[in-house]
């Protein structure tokens, strides 16, 4: 194992900030990597023994799970037993340390464990608390169970995935944990320049329920019920309101799929000149819309008798926007992600170089960096406990010897 005090950590706008994750699986540690990705001091709070069960999901290779390599990178691993009293009280030196507090558990465990807004307020005035959980801190179902895919079904994007005449359809990835995440690292920044521009700042918590990112986002569907009494439904590929003229995959000649979308007067007469149909036919809008069926018949017929590569060099001719829908073997090998620099190989003691998503978004000024993959269970005992909270010797020896960490 590496000496961690060598170790130079992460560089980023972020650089300095000091953040503790008692949070496990997806939403709460995506949001910690968010900012991990941007150079913050990330400590991950683990079980000792069995650790973020995160460790165990996913595909493996020869015994290693990957998705943890990804998903805690250019963290701290420490193990901490959370449910001995010797455990809790570490816990509050992490608190009393951090700038931000990252906690997913359930309500009841929380007040228990003294980690609550209340506490962590008494016991840092001036940290910022992101508190993820199924339905929110205020709901009645306040230390009701929750996970990503019931707050995606609850936000209403579900019933609006799929086609008319199938089931409402979950995307193929932790979705609505991933969005929490994303939005459970904005509202810490938000909360970070309050507390650096007001002097009279006094902590932040952040309550955020799993249902509300993706609900947020879907931006009409509230005004829409609200005023026109109508109830967004599938409408497979198109948008449930708002359709485009033109949006939908088609399959090619060598059994490829390529979306096809035109969201503006000017790329749907694009469509039409590419399909030989008359482009003053389809000189406006309401146009446009009357023909949609044609267009879209169209386009399915026409890629139907194509190759990819000659549907994609005729639509960039015809400045119609298209793209093949990409595999994870298409993204490594595609030259505008390389051109990105949007992979990178990172080097991991159990795999070898592995390649994964670079940090995004990129700051060209001062870029983040994947300076570690997901670490051991425990690596950074010795160095967040001794080295950034100060425990002596003899204190560490006792909690090893007690099994508290």
């Amino acid at each position: 194992m590496p000496d961690e005090r060598q170790d130079p950590g992460g560089q980023g706008q972020l650089r300095g900030l000091k953040v503790v994750e008692f949070a496990h699986v997806v939403a709460g540690p995506l949001a910690g990597s968010m900012l991990a990705d941007q150079g913050a001091d990330v400590v991950h709070v683990e079980p000792p023994g069995t650790g973020d069960a995160a460790r165990a999901m996913g595909p493996q290779r020869d015994g290693v799970p990957l998705w943890f390599k990804v998903a805690g990178r250019n963290k701290r691993s420490v193990t901490l037993d959370l449910h001995h009293e010797a455990g809790r009280a570490v816990a509050h030196r992490l608190v009393a340390w951090a700038d931000v507090v990252i906690v997913t558990l359930r309500a009841g465990r929380l007040r228990t464990w003294e980690l609550d807004w209340e506490s962590v307020h008494r016991i840092n005035p001036k940290a910022v608390l992101l508190q993820i959980s199924g339905f929110g801190a205020t709901s009645s179902q306040a230390d009701a169970p929750g996970f990503g895919k019931m707050g995606e079904a609850r936000s209403g994007v579900v019933q609006l995935t799929g086609f008319p005449d199938g089931p409402p359809v979950h995307t193929g990835f932790s979705h609505g944990d991933a969005v929490t995440g994303l939005m459970g690292a904005y509202a810490v920044l938000a909360a970070l320049h309050r507390r650096d521009h007001d002097p009279d700042f006094d902590g932040e918590w952040i309550d955020l329920a799993l249902f509300e990112p993706l609900f947020r986002l879907v931006e009409w569907q509230v005004i829409v019920h609200d005023q026109l009494g109508e109830v967004p439904e599938r409408a497979g590929n198109q948008l449930a309101v708002a359709p485009a003229a033109v949006i939908n995959t088609y399959r090619s000649r060598d059994d490829e799929w390529i979306t096809v979308t035109s969201a503006t007067p000017r790329s749907v007469r694009n469509v039409a000149r590419l399909l030989g149909l008359p482009e003053e036919e389809f000189a406006t809008t309401r146009q446009q819309h009357a023909r949609r069926g044609e267009l879209d018949e169209g386009l399915r017929t026409w890629v139907a008798q194509h190759s990819t590569a000659e549907c994609l060099e005729e639509f960039t001719r015809n400045e119609v926007v298209a793209s093949r829908v990409f595999s994870a073997a298409d993204i490594a090998d595609d030259p505008v992600y390389a051109e990105r620099g949007d992979i990178v190989t990172v080097d991991d003691p159990d795999l070898g170089p592995v390649r994964m998503q670079a940090v995004i978004p990129h700051f060209r000024q001062v870029p983040g960096r994947v300076w570690r993959t997901g670490p051991a269970l425990g690596q950074d005992n010795r160095l967040v406990y001794r080295e950034w909270l100060g425990l002596d010797e003899k204190e560490l020896t006792d909690l090893e010897k007690q099994g508290v960490v």
